[in-house]
């Protein structure tokens, strides 16, 4: 099973803990990390420039650890802008538009993330979408775990 996680999620287990959405959502994702030896994880261009814009160096340098775990890194390429564009006519931001075409260029089953904005853009365009993208707590309980 192929999963991209994009740049909200590698951050979540760094964010404040005190919230038991994020506190759910870190271990979550710490679980889905863990699983690397069953799962192929996904990453991209787009997930290292994001990744280079944190300011904080600590920070960045976690999120950049939790990263290089990621099995296949997808270049972007002209398809992948064509297919971002499309993304970004429906609605979609343009880094999240990226990040759903390089997902969809690896052949992700899952494309997973904590961005409230982008779960509700994506639910009511999923008909249009190449890949599921859902919250990782969600998907590591109604998915993986069956």
């Amino acid at each position: 099973m192929k999963i991209y996680l994009d740049v909200c999620c590698l951050n979540r287990p760094f964010d404040d803990q005190s919230q038991e959405r994020i506190r759910l959502e870190s271990e979550a994702v710490i679980t889905i990390l863990g699983r690397s030896k069953t799962l192929t994880l996904l990453s991209s261009e787009i997930v290292d420039l994001e990744i280079s814009k944190i300011p904080d160096e600590d920070r960045k340098q976690k999120v950049s650890l939790l990263s290089s775990i990621s099995e296949m890194n997808i270049v972007i390429d002209d398809e992948i802008i064509t297919r971002a564009k499309e993304l970004n006519k429906m609605g979609f931001k343009s880094f999240d538009a990226l990040h759903i075409a390089c997902a969809e260029r690896g052949q992700a089953d899952a494309l997973l993330t904590t961005d409230d904005h982008l779960l509700k853009k994506a639910t009511s365009q999923r008909k249009l979408l190449k890949v599921k993208i859902e919250n990782p707590l969600k998907w590591l309980m109604e998915d993986l775990i069956k």
